[in-house]
């Protein structure tokens, strides 16, 4: 079904819950596992019916901040999804109690039982109003991003629209870019301050709450990280220290040399030349088309899952001054379709969302084959092996966008990113844990953590005069960190994942596509460190893996 057909219907959660009882009492009932595996197919197409309605909605809010209609639907379901989360972990805990549960655990799968025992220690009755309130908060942030006017030369511009000025050829330009970006951020600074004390503070009652000392441990429940826990993530910032980021530097010495200049600020180092990022050729519709030139001749599989995306309307990818900014993948359950939201702004970001975003949805496509729906309840540290491993299997069809002479341009660029994407993601990941294990600080005090790891991870740092940024306030641009808290490492994790794929698919393309392909279709069926296993890559945790990945890279560079 296309996506402008789709019908919404507000979940009525009364009558959802007097339906979760009424399931809750058939499992208690039921005389055998088999009997009760059937009343949990009746849990399936429940929350199936809950969670596409609710998505719909968030689609719909964020394609267009101003529409009144889905902006009441999104408090709605901000205020009511907390309880019937609540309600869903007490279903699963008649489950993982179950007399038959060796033979549900069959059907199911350890993994599923491992995340049931991790949501049973991350909800209360009590802390609902917290999460309704935490809820709430992270909505005003993302609609006081969304709402930014910033006047460029007479026209109003929002922040993905203003990206393209922040890359331009023009050193002048992109510095004027910056400085309205800079002085957006300042206006609103005193409010980014006290929505996330709020947050922070918000969080670590609920922590409390629950019986935890911090909000740390429960962050890393509610992220489902069921088979790795802080020390190992300790262990990988370590060696990105010691071993990437003086790598990381060396990208940002040769994009200053290779611009010409004896000192580049921050307001250079996003831009890959002299004459600027490369930049897609053809309109936002032609883009797309090259998008569905590059799957159809991929493989048979990625033809079959773009022809769907497009024929059923499931990319909303055009920049639009109303709409949400960034971009996402989400899914439909009752129509097994993955759905693309991004915001096309003519650059190479662009290009970026025909990879990234649909490695993510891709991902999807083929999970929905899988009637186990716990299977696709994903870690975020292997949902973005799929998207960013994407964007390297793409390489081969890159001219598409770039035209000859631009591609081998936009592919250095693109492997230097993500080089140095690396020490900034760990930098946000160990921010957040020094902002929850000190939830007492201030404000202030939160931005003089910031610019302390700022020259641990990214020594070169000049914002060139940027007062917001340059007080230590970099961080509240970054979305995830007031709306997915401790989320940022999995992109790490992810990343040095997916240069373990470009080392392999440079001297075997065919046996690394087969392999990610493989662990597309596993989904959460396994642990992440047993899926690693399983396809052939090492877990990043492990002493060693990132010299390894550095010293791949550096030949490759």
């Amino acid at each position: 079904m296309k996506f402008s057909e789709m019908p919404y219907t507000r979940i009525d959660f009364a009558g959802v819950e007097e339906e979760m009882k009424g399931l809750m009492q058939e499992l208690q009932e039921a005389g055998n596992g088999e009997e009760q595996f059937a009343v949990h197919k009746k849990f399936y197409r429940l929350n199936d019916r809950v969670q596409t309605q609710a998505t719909l909605c968030s689609i719909r809010h964020t394609i267009d901040t101003t529409d009144s209609f889905y902006e009441k639907e999104q408090e709605y379901y901000d205020a009511q999804m907390p309880a019937y989360s609540n309600l869903c972990v007490a279903y699963q805990k008649l489950l993982f109690e179950s007399p038959y549960r060796a033979e549900l655990e069959q059907k199911i799968g350890p993994v599923a039982f491992k995340n049931m025992e991790m949501a049973m220690k991350a909800v209360s009755d009590e802390v609902i109003p917290l999460m309704q309130e935490e809820n709430a908060l992270v909505t005003e942030y993302e609609k006081l991003l969304a709402g930014a006017k910033i006047d460029w030369d007479g026209e109003t511009l929002n922040l993905s629209l203003l990206t393209p000025y922040l890359t331009s050829a023009d050193p002048a330009v992109r510095r004027k870019a910056a400085e309205k970006q800079n002085e957006f951020f300042e206006g609103i600074g005193q409010k980014l301050d006290e929505l996330y004390d709020r947050l922070v503070k918000n969080r670590t009652e609920q922590a409390r709450k629950l019986g935890f000392e911090t909000y740390t441990p429960l962050g890393y429940l509610r992220m489902q990280r069921n088979c790795y826990g802080r020390e190992e993530v300790e262990n990988l910032r370590r060696q990105v220290k010691e071993i990437f980021v003086p790598f990381a530097e060396k990208m940002y010495e040769k994009r200053r040399n290779r611009l010409g200049m004896d000192i580049m600020t921050w307001s250079d180092e996003q831009v890959f030349g002299p004459e600027g990022n490369p930049q897609p050729e053809g309109t936002p519709e032609e883009i797309l088309a090259a998008g569905q030139k590059m799957y159809g001749e991929l493989s048979p599989e990625t033809r079959e899952f773009f022809d769907f995306m497009m024929e059923n309307e499931l990319m909303d990818v055009f920049g639009r001054k109303t709409k949400a900014v960034g971009g996402y993948m989400t899914y439909l359950p009752d129509y097994k379709a993955p759905f693309i939201f991004a915001n096309f702004n003519g650059t190479s970001g662009d290009v970026d969302v025909m990879t990234h975003e649909c490695g993510h949805a891709f991902q999807g496509y083929l999970a929905a084959e899988d009637p186990i729906r716990e299977h696709a309840d994903i870690g975020m540290e292997t949902a973005e092996i799929h998207s960013m491993s994407m964007e390297f299997f793409t390489e081969p069809w890159y001219h598409l966008f770039f035209g000859e002479q631009k591609t081998k341009e936009y592919t250095q660029m693109h492997l230097e990113d993500a080089i140095m994407f690396v020490p900034y993601g760990c930098m946000v990941d160990e921010f957040q844990h020094e902002v929850y294990d000190h939830p007492e600080m201030t404000p202030d005090e939160r931005k003089q953590v910031w610019k302390r790891l700022e020259k641990e991870y990214k020594p070169h740092l000049n914002y060139g005069g940027l007062p917001f940024f340059e007080a230590g306030c970099f961080w509240q641009k970054q979305h995830h960190i007031y709306s997915y808290p401790l989320y940022y490492i999995d992109y790490v994790i992810a990343q040095l994942c997916a240069f373990e794929f470009k080392e392999w698919m440079d001297r075997d393309y065919e046996g690394a596509w087969k392999s990610y392909v493989k662990l597309c279709r596993m989904s959460a069926s396994k642990f992440h460190t047993e899926l690693l296993k399983d396809i052939g890559l090492d877990t990043p945790f492990a002493d060693g893996t990132i010299s390894k990945i550095v010293d791949g890279l550096e030949k490759l560079i």
